[in-house]
């Protein structure tokens, strides 16, 4: 676990995208344990609903690369993973809007996903041998979230392990440079997914508006839905140009379908 600077045993202030994050996790890991208490088949059933499995997810479990995250099995590892979320979502999240963290989250999240399904899907067609995996656990949306500190705020002194203090830049580079050694070993899927998430969570920190996904696919609704008013006003402006030569007077409007008064001093002018 990493802590910035000058006060190592605190964590940010739990509020917004993070606490949502974290209360969201901790429903599921107890609707599990439920599960494992009503019967192992029905536990199984939960998880096998809601893990990502390529092979499931080709047939039709198309749900599974969000709902993965959200499966936990082991208490230490759930607490560790929940802890890292708490503490990395809540330190962006003093600079950002809870919008921007979830979808910085969502897209590592996909991200992992997508890339486990990569490397399966051409594992065939490759003829390469590989294990089959079924994902669960958060560990892509931290990673992306680490990868997204360390590339805007690199210079950031976090505490390792509350005792050794390293910059966000490198702290992600040892992250990824893990994963990458992984991928010579029997678990090079989980780590192949992992560099996804950290691919993903870059792309996101480089791209994405400070406001989130949300605000740019609002702005580009909304510059959608002008760009469409504007033509039908411009459409209606030729419209009503036809009407009047048709009646022997002239109209004339200006290419964004407002119109042309021949006094510029009248104060009429249509906007």
């Amino acid at each position: 676990m990493a802590r910035i600077g000058s006060s190592p045993f605190s964590f940010p202030d739990f509020r917004g995208a993070t606490r949502t994050l974290v209360f969201v996790n901790l429903a599921t890991f107890f609707a599990f344990l439920l599960a494992q208490l009503l019967s192992a088949e029905t536990a199984l059933r939960f998880f096998g609903l809601l893990a990502f499995d390529p092979a499931g997810f080709l047939h039709g479990f198309l749900w599974q690369p969000l709902t993965y995250s959200f499966v936990h099995a082991g208490l230490v590892g759930t607490l560790f993973e929940l802890l890292s979320l708490w503490f990395l979502a809540g330190f962006l999240e003093q600079m950002h809007s809870s919008a921007w963290v979830n979808g910085l989250y969502a897209v590592s999240v996909l991200g992992t996903a997508a890339a486990a399904l990569a490397i399966y899907a051409l594992s065939g067609p490759l003829a390469y041998a590989l294990a089959p995996v079924v994902m669960f656990g958060c560990f892509g949306g931290i990673f992306g979230l680490l990868v997204a500190i360390g590339t805007l705020y690199g210079d950031t002194e976090f505490l390792l392990f509350f005792t050794i203090g390293i910059k966000a830049r490198y702290m992600a580079i040892i992250y990824g440079l893990i994963a990458i050694a992984m991928l010579f070993s029997q678990q090079r899927m989980y780590a192949f997914a992992q560099l996804g998430g950290a691919l993903a969570g870059w792309l996101y920190a480089q791209m994405a508006p400070r406001r989130g996904l949300s605000f740019l696919l609002s702005e580009r609704w909304y510059g959608l839905r002008n760009s469409y008013y504007r033509y039908k006003r411009r459409r209606a402006a030729r419209k009503f140009e036809v009407y009047m030569n048709k009646q022997s007077r002239t109209v004339r409007f200006d290419g964004n379908g407002r119109k042309i008064d021949d006094d510029p001093d009248d104060k009429k002018r249509w906007n």
